[in-house]
């Protein structure tokens, strides 16, 4: 997921080619209070440019705190938009004040009702702490994700101090993981805060994440991109394995066998499922991967000057 200021049409135009699977409008902490109007009405007009190529659209709301979220909705509500993320969510009160908030914004947009859905974005020790509560109550929620630079200032920490191993970090990770779990929703990790060019340190991030649980990331440079698909992708050789357990647990059954010896190791019913969940991953990458490979890898002119 790629965050970008809404108010730069730069770049909003590279964010249409580029192989990420969402592109995030960021109305927030990236937008000047001046320059917050010009970034909804730039956010309302190039949400269909971006869906056009492939990407979900969603849009990071200023949060509740400031007064400014129902704005924000009445202008980037339209057709096209996946989703809103709610910046600095602490409490399932927060979720169920937007969830009433876009109901009449939808309608007036002429769109589905819960066609919008929700991304709490979880940057605070009490929206941790509250985080199942967060998840699970609205039916328009279909993700959560962190947001750590803010969480470790809630901390009382200099995000320029947090450590290599980011421990600081891991009980918050952690649980929004176990959390979003629990909901039957995806976990998304937070954006690198360390410097663009420290590819290690970014790299070792990725890779925790994936071990911890995450099924995504966001970012918030193109070149981060590659690494994230690569590393939240499954390799081949994991997903022929997962083919060939499949193949040999499903005869198995037909023998009425409850566990069989796979390749020197025992498989069960559980290793059965997560292998036929690597599968089902690995096709809905290669389905996006499809379609995206079938659309314009550029933005022509008149994309950029059409009308919504």
């Amino acid at each position: 997921m790629l965050y970008f200021p809404a108010n730069s049409v730069r770049m909003v135009v590279k964010a249409a080619t580029l192989p990420v699977d969402a592109v995030i409008f960021d109305l927030e902490d990236a937008v000047s209070l001046d320059d917050k109007e010009t970034a909804r009405i730039l956010s309302r007009d190039y949400v269909s440019l971006i869906k056009s190529h492939g990407k979900q659209t969603f849009v990071r709301l200023n949060s509740l705190g400031t007064g400014l979220t129902m704005e924000d909705l009445k202008s980037v509500v339209v057709k096209g938009l996946d989703g809103v993320i709610l910046a600095k969510t602490e409490s399932k009160s927060d979720v169920i004040q937007l969830a009433k908030m876009l109901g009449p914004v939808e309608k007036r947009s002429s769109l589905k009702p819960k066609s919008v859905k929700i991304m709490p974005l979880i940057e605070s020790a009490r929206g941790v702490e509250n985080s199942l509560d967060i998840a699970t109550v609205s039916d328009r929620t279909l993700a959560v994700a962190f947001g750590a630079g803010d969480y470790y200032r809630d901390l009382g920490r200099d995000v320029t101090m947090i450590s290599e191993e980011e421990n600081e970090l891991l009980y918050a990770r952690s649980r929004i993981v176990n959390t979003a779990r629990a909901a039957g929703i995806q976990a998304i990790d937070t954006p690198f805060l360390g410097s663009i060019a420290d590819k290690v340190a970014f790299l070792g991030e990725v890779k925790l994440a994936v071990r911890l649980g995450f099924k995504g990331k966001q970012c918030v440079h193109p070149s981060q991109i590659e690494p994230i698909n690569e590393f939240f992708s499954p390799r081949r050789e994991d997903v022929n394995r997962a083919m060939r357990i499949v193949a040999a647990f499903d005869k198995a059954q037909e023998r009425g066998l409850a566990a069989i010896s796979f390749e020197g190791k025992m498989v069960d019913m559980m290793t059965y499922r997560q292998a036929k969940d690597l599968i089902a991953t690995s096709q809905a990458i290669e389905k996006r991967l499809e379609t995206a490979t079938q659309l314009e890898q550029h933005v022509s002119i008149s994309e950029i000057f059409a009308k919504p």
